[in-house]
């Protein structure tokens, strides 16, 4: 069940006035938002239901075994089996299919004629969401920043329908301690929820599927058919696409979550003005980025033991991150790249401590490289294999055999521009909307509905980051 899809309308429709009318009983209500939610994720194929469940009782269960474990080993082996365990399911589902084709590709090069069984297992829609934030409860339990909530709450946190497939990433000490608060319907902020709703919907229905269609899946698809200046506007137009994708199912995700008087963390903060790749992952999926320096980086020593060990553990954090991404070398090579160019940046920050400050000039110089970094790494990450993205960069040294739909960079150049829009400046049109009555402000976004259902395509393309 897709957000801008009438049917997630009607859903909603039901949802949020029995949701509203069922707060003053807090059981009732956690009932309620469990099976919408559970209903929500089977849509998709309701075998998933079974799956969830049965990662909801099992890590309720882990998250109990390691409470009880005395501290020191016995604990740490408790977590060690519940990560062992949810990594186990996640790579059963998701890497089954690519382990096999690696490993028939090595015993190929040795001589051996291997043909890998045909994968028949289907990927859980947001499996490695569920994932980490099943992995955060556990682990934050055996680190004593948590105690064991109850299986109900615990089912409701992990399947709460508006982050249950593509994140953000919350964790249980961001989600748990709101079930036991009692919103006021009066005091939700409907104006920003509908901001949010409506700009959501802009950027993924109208931005990331115009762009899409008229030059990204063309060139990824067909490179030979494409120029220079075809493939340099086609990967920056890649760029904007997975941005407007992503960031436009986390906003309309966080607005549907205040409307049902919750509040879920920041995901995107303007990336594409980062200075530096480092600054890019403070930026980009920041729910993920800080999961995986809390429990993948620190874990791994962090900075903590010398230079070298350092650039080890950034590299293959990255590296973690861009296999989680998906299961294929590409994703790999991706994560590689950025983790890289961050030891990179890390050992050159250290070498120029000395050095005299940086002139007016340096910060946008920083945006250019990283943004140009950022760009080459999507290359890898939106193609299906190495030689299209070999070939796709090596049209950017040919001539442009057709002429560059003109809507394409001007869509492009806004996108980037609107990025450096002041926060101050967002701030306030969104505390302008917050005054508004609700019944105009439900005016407003039903025509913003109607604009974007004119200016969209026919049909909704999955949205990117439901296959991670």
């Amino acid at each position: 069940m897709l957000f801008p899809t009438i049917r997630f309308a009607a859903f909603f429709a039901l949802v949020l006035p029995v949701s509203w009318a069922l707060v003053p009983s807090s059981v009732r209500w956690k009932w309620f938002m469990l099976g919408a939610s559970w209903f929500f994720y089977g849509c998709w194929d309701w075998r998933f239901i079974a799956l969830i469940a049965l990662s909801t009782a099992g890590n309720q269960g882990f998250a109990h075994l390691v409470h009880r474990s005395p501290d020191g080993p016995p604990r740490r082996w408790a977590v060690r089996a519940a990560v062992a365990a949810n990594l186990a399911v996640l790579g059963y589902f998701k890497y089954t299919g690519f382990l096999f084709d690696s490993g028939s590709s090595v015993l190929r090069s040795f001589g051996f004629d291997v043909t890998p069984p045909a994968s028949r297992i289907v990927l859980p829609v947001g499996i490695s969401f569920i994932t980490f934030q099943a992995l955060s409860y556990v682990i934050d339990v055996g680190r004593g920043k948590l105690a064991p909530t109850t299986l109900l709450d615990f089912g409701v946190y992990l399947s709460f329908f508006p982050h249950v497939v593509a994140g953000p990433i919350v964790r249980a000490s961001e989600f748990l301690p709101q079930l036991d608060e009692r919103p006021d319907p009066r005091k939700v902020d409907v104006g920003p929820a509908f901001w949010l709703i409506a700009a959501g919907l802009f950027k993924k229905v109208v931005i990331a599927s115009f762009l899409a269609d008229r030059i990204v899946d063309p060139l990824f698809a067909n490179p030979e058919q494409h120029g220079g200046l075809e493939a340099l506007v086609g990967i920056y137009a890649y760029a904007i696409q997975i941005f407007a994708d992503f960031s436009g199912y986390t906003d309309m995700a966080i607005g549907l979550a205040v409307l049902l008087g919750f509040r879920f963390p920041q995901n995107f903060n303007s990336p594409y003005t980062a200075t530096s790749v480092q600054d890019f992952w403070r930026r980009w999926h920041m729910t993920l980025s800080r999961w995986l320096r809390d429990y993948v980086y620190i874990p791994l020593g962090g900075s903590r033991k010398g230079r070298r060990r350092t650039s080890i553990n950034i590299f293959l954090t990255m590296l973690l991150g861009g296999l989680w991404h998906g299961s294929a070398w590409t994703f790999v090579a991706w994560g590689a790249l950025h983790g890289g160019w961050q030891v990179f940046e890390r050992l050159r920050r250290e070498r120029s401590d000395d050095e005299a400050p940086a002139g007016p000039l340096a910060p946008w110089l920083g945006r250019l490289l990283t943004f140009h970094m950022v760009c080459l790494g999507w290359v890898f990450f939106r193609a299906d294999s190495f030689r299209t993205a070999g070939l796709v960069l090596s049209r950017l040294f040919q001539p442009s055999p057709t002429p560059l739909n003109a809507m394409v960079p001007v869509v492009v150049a806004l996108m980037l521009a609107a990025q450096f829009v002041p926060a101050a400046t967002v701030a306030r049109a969104r505390g302008t909307l917050a005054q508004v009555h609700p019944a105009v402000l439900g005016v407003g976004l039903g025509m913003a509905i109607a604009v974007v259902d004119v200016l969209g395509p026919e049909g909704i393309a999955p949205f990117i980051y439901f296959q991670f």
